[in-house]
């Protein structure tokens, strides 16, 4: 007995010591931003990640009964990440107690369904104004002061320039970090936060309390004039323009350096906004330090002037002021609405600024502004909005279809990211039905689809599509109310002509082989001669409203 016992305890000890070594896996490595080649990255597990994203209606997250049928919904959808708001009032309902427990369940509930999160802070703001603060926030009106406009009215929304504000935010916004930090680092289901939402005075330019006035009319921080003065070659023409028409001074008054009127308001608003936040994603990334972001309620056709829209969020035309004010925030993100997506993308890419879409349509315009965004952008991803709703009611819906495509699809993509070997086109009837393009050794032009007959139908409004250069003379290609033809770019055989043509997919990033296309299935234009003194043949790449498959032409050249 004694000597069965003298073995047993080495063997107990080797048993406990192996269930511990077993259940405990390393952590996998922190979300981060990271350069590799042409673009900027989310890497997510160690791996470059594309989001194919929805964002939740505002409200959604606060239940977990509400969200019981939409998680199955979202989990087959061809999503891979679910944009969720975090309200300060529930996560802190009585001064300095937190309850997790809505983070907790939805935590649980995206891990469940093999889907990353991107936590939405609604704090001190949402959509310009504040009404996710806590009961005890919105009944101090003292400690936490308002918002005066231009006619000496307070506003419901929190004044920059209120002390505690900014001391109990960006200690909620910290606490709900360090949480995450003690729940969520073995599985990394948060890929990145927002840090409040659409920030920015509606109802008047700028703040006209009266710390706001002292700030306003005293000396512009010499902390953003060394950012102007250092930055003077790369600043944007928004900016240099209206600080150029004020005499380019290097010190004085927001009014000596940038003029009387709302430009003045509006910078001076921006920079404040931007110090804010930026302290909130300072405090919060000393306890968990992943990707950060704002977003800006961008300006619509029909505003006149600062406050018709929020006045000093992160616009296009003030990111100098958010560059220079908060450099803890990663990436200015633009909610685009608007049908002049492509312009609205440009404005938000200068400078090397990393697109993200946090909100945006669905339907066919949407599944066309996501591959767009991605193609040409290098975005790292794409969100509509009231996605739950969207995706319950056709599970068909255009934006779900694309991503299904793009589960397989997206290593190539990132991939082509890297390399600078992808683009996009986006068409409209009414403006551009037709573009052309060189990628690779070949011009390549997209048109409106125009039929399966030799006479042409009527087009669409609208058609869209991703181009991929995979190989030498290959293209992977996937759109919907295109039509795509070659020609020769480069030295050579002067005619470009399909050697092949095959429909399939890509499941974990190897190609599954569908139909080979010829025939009826490749001829776009039976004027042969005419196309031929354009150097293509007539054949072409065919994809119909609602196409479902990838394509993959390989090219051959001749005389």
């Amino acid at each position: 007995m004694k000597i069965l016992k003298s073995l047993a305890l080495p063997v107990i000890l080797t048993i406990c010591f192996c269930s511990v070594s077993c259940t405990e896996q390393p952590a996998p490595p922190m979300p981060v931003l990271e350069k590799r080649g042409n673009a900027t990255q989310l890497i997510v597990d160690g791996e470059p990640f594309l989001v194919l994203g929805g964002e939740l209606h505002n409200s959604s997250s606060s239940s977990r009964e509400y969200m019981k049928e939409y998680w199955p919904v979202l989990k087959n959808s061809g999503m891979n990440t679910v944009l969720a708001a975090v309200e300060w009032s529930l996560i802190e309902p009585v001064e300095g107690k937190f309850n997790f427990s809505v983070v907790d369940e939805l935590l649980s509930d995206a891990r469940k369904n093999d889907l990353k999160l991107i936590l939405l802070w609604f704090g001190s703001w949402k959509n310009g104004q504040s009404h996710y603060m806590p009961e005890w926030v919105k009944k101090d009106f003292t400690r936490f002061p308002r918002v005066k406009a231009e006619n000496g009215k307070s506003l419901e929304i929190l004044s920059i320039f209120g002390k505690e504000t900014l001391e109990k935010d960006s200690k909620a916004f910290s606490a709900l970090m360090k949480h995450l930090a003690e729940t969520d680092s073995q599985y990394r289901t948060v890929i990145m936060v927002q840090v409040q939402n659409e920030v920015g005075i509606i109802g008047s330019p700028r703040d006209h309390s009266e710390a706001a006035n002292t700030a306003f009319n005293s000396t512009v921080p010499q902390e953003l004039m060394d950012y102007m003065v250092s930055h003077r070659d790369n600043l944007l023409p928004e900016l240099t323009e209206v600080w150029s028409a004020a005499g380019n001074k290097t010190s004085g008054t927001w009014q000596e350096v940038f003029g009387k009127g709302d430009k003045a308001d509006e910078f001076f608003m921006a920079w404040n906004y931007a110090c804010f936040i930026n302290e909130c994603a300072k405090a919060g990334k000393k306890e968990y330090e992943i990707p950060m972001f704002v977003n800006a309620w961008i300006v619509q056709p029909q505003d006149k002037r600062p406050g018709d829209y929020p006045s000093g969020g992160p616009q296009a035309h003030v990111l100098d002021f958010w560059r220079a004010g908060a450099p803890d925030v990663d990436l200015l993100c633009p909610d685009i609405y608007l049908p002049d997506f492509g312009e609205i993308c440009d404005l938000y890419t200068r400078n090397d600024n990393i697109l993200f879409i946090p909100e945006s349509r669905a339907g066919e315009q949407g599944a066309g502004q996501m591959l767009h965004a991605i193609g040409k952008y290098n975005a790292v991803g794409y969100s509509p909005f009231g996605i739950e709703q969207i995706f319950a009611r056709d599970e068909n819906e255009p934006v779900a279809k694309a991503y299904r495509i793009l589960q397989g699809f997206a290593p190539l993509v990132l991939e082509a990211q890297q390399k600078g070997t992808i683009t996009s086109v986006l068409l409209k009837e009414e403006k551009n039905p037709s573009k052309e393009i060189i990628l690779g050794d070949y011009r390549i032009r997209a048109e409106l689809f125009r039929g399966w007959g030799s006479s042409p139908s009527q087009p669409k409004t609208g058609g869209y599509c991703l181009i991929i250069n995979s190989a030498a003379d290959e293209y992977t290609i996937f759109g919907s109310n295109v039509q795509i033809s070659f020609s020769p770019a480069a030295p050579g055989p002067a005619i470009a002509a399909i050697s092949r043509l095959d429909e399939g997919g890509y499941e974990k990033g190897k190609w599954v082989q569908g139909r080979r296309l010829n025939g009826d299935d490749i001829m776009i234009d039976y004027d042969l001669a005419a196309r031929a003194l354009e150097n293509r043949t007539g054949t072409g790449l065919k994809f119909p409203e609602g196409s479902e498959s990838l394509q993959r032409v390989k090219l051959y050249r001749y005389e």
